[in-house]
């Protein structure tokens, strides 16, 4: 079957995510005066990352929920359990300033999509909230390209599990054999999406899992340019992926 739909993830496929969080993190640790604590900004997003995968592993599995997980992340970073709610909630939210002065899209979305705008459906599916994603789209002026956007927090089940993927499906009522899904990550959004039936896009920008072999299933492109090509009809934006 043809391809009709194409599901999007966000954060690092759609939203230069780590540029955004790696700046933010560095501006909002000046502000507090707690750059010096962690040696470098760049070692202090390591460890932020990695607190953040924690507590988001521990969202994933109906451990606590979305803003639980949130405040949390800030009480570890900071080795500080005993901040309360409010003040935890406070310094994220102080550190969500400075993370979206630095939003931006990547320079190949806007193309692929003004391509795409007649010839596919678009969706999107991320691993966060609707609050966030929801708002983040609508600031960087996309929000209106997409005819569902789906998170996890409200499906109450996230990437890579089969029913995340196949919640978009049902949202766009189409067989997954005519949904394309497009992701950062080989396995969370890669491998996922070919186990549920999608036609799999892993869009591998040179981040953290560059080095990482793909798994069977997902097709790995390295810019979105590529896109087009996979989807079949027209293939005047993009030539063929290299990496199939």
């Amino acid at each position: 079957m043809s391809i009709r739909a194409v599901v999007w993830d966000v954060d690092d496929t759609l939203f230069d995510y780590t540029t955004a969080d790696r700046e933010g993190m560095r501006a909002h640790l000046v502000a507090e005066g707690l750059l010096a604590g962690y040696g470098s900004a760049e070692q202090a997003l390591v460890r932020w990352r990695e607190i953040t995968d924690q507590q988001w592993a521990r969202f994933s599995a109906g451990e606590v929920d979305f803003v639980t997980q949130r405040r949390d992340r800030t009480r570890v970073f900071l080795g500080r359990p005993e901040l309360t709610d409010s003040e935890a909630e406070d310094w994220f939210q102080r550190y969500v300033t400075h993370y979206e002065a630095a939003w931006s899209l990547f320079p190949d979305v806007m193309p692929v999509l003004d391509a795409r705008a007649g010839s596919h459906r678009h969706a999107v599916l991320s691993n966060s909230s609707l609050t966030v994603q929801d708002r983040k789209l609508r600031v960087l002026g996309v929000h209106d390209r997409f005819e569902a956007v789906l998170c996890a927090a409200e499906l109450g089940v996230s990437k890579p599990a089969a029913g995340a993927f196949l919640a978009a499906c049902d949202a766009l009522a189409l067989p997954p054999s005519e949904v394309a899904y497009v992701g950062d990550h080989p396995e969370i959004d890669g491998r996922g999406a070919a186990d549920a039936g999608l036609l799999s896009v892993w869009i591998d920008r040179g981040g953290v899992c560059a080095t990482v072999d793909p798994p069977a299933g997902p097709r790995r492109i390295a810019s979105l340019s590529e896109l087009p090509a996979l989807l079949g009809a027209d293939t005047r934006f993009g030539a063929p992926s290299t990496f199939r």
